[in-house]
């Protein structure tokens, strides 16, 4: 039984992502700021619950206790922001959650001393692959996020661990509602057509589903992935 973690697991792709490595038969740790929500996410499946800060060094340490087999770095957030109506409170905290959380995750997983078949799973964006209007933290940090990955994976492929990024486009989450009420305050659009503009950047034409993005992760688990290194797999329906 492989033992997972996975951080930002209270709500969203993160419980989602949890819950799919559950029913696969794996013991899961499940990471977070709200115990409530994490408690949630668990619902009876006999995972652990650890309220954790991603962005605090020791907190992030404390998580491994023992070594992990795969370890998803999925916490992460932030708001819309023109560049010029960005303060640097709201750049930094954007940075420390989306891009030092995975760093402080990466570097304590490799330290507890995970080994030959360990997996490190990022969640990206499409945010990571190309920019976009008032949205420049959040595409900054994660930009980094995929540098990260890609600098790591070189250096544990001869391992036999792996590093990669999952990158969705607009997924059918909480977080979504947030991008969807900030293209309205933007634009002043009533929330369906602003929501009908969110969803217009996917070819298919809709809402990416939390369980598609968690299929995504846990191939990039499984031994079938083991020659996949350093990779950005965007989930976004042809959006990239």
């Amino acid at each position: 039984m492989r033992r997972v973690l996975v951080t930002g697991a209270g709500s969203g792709i993160g419980r989602e992502v949890a819950r799919a490595f559950a029913a696969a038969g794996d013991s899961v740790t499940v990471a977070g700021r709200r115990a409530e929500a994490l408690a949630e996410t668990d619902g009876g499946r006999g995972m652990v619950c650890r309220v954790v800060d991603v962005t605090r060094e020791d907190d992030v340490a404390a998580l491994f206790d023992a070594p992990f087999d795969v370890v998803v770095a999925n916490a992460g957030g932030g708001r819309a922001a023109r560049l010029a109506d960005t303060s640097l409170e709201a750049w930094n905290a954007t940075l420390a959650v989306n891009l030092t959380g995975v760093f402080l995750t990466f570097r304590a997983a490799l330290a507890a001393g995970m080994g030959p078949g360990g997996r490190l799973i990022a969640m990206a964006s499409t945010a990571s692959l190309k920019g976009g209007a008032a949205i420049a933290a959040y595409a900054a940090a994660k930009h980094g996020v995929l540098g990260l990955v890609r600098s790591v994976a070189l250096e544990v492929a001869r391992r036999g661990i792996t590093c990669n990024a999952v990158c969705p486009g607009y997924v059918d989450t909480p977080l979504t509602g947030q991008a969807v009420a900030g293209v309205q305050a933007r634009l002043g659009l009533s929330e369906q057509a602003a929501r009908e503009r969110v969803v217009s950047g996917n070819p298919m034409g809709r809402l990416i589903a939390p369980a598609e993005v968690a299929a995504a992760v846990l191939f990039l688990a499984s031994p079938g992935a083991a020659p996949v290194n350093g990779h950005a797999l965007a989930i976004s329906g042809g959006e990239t």
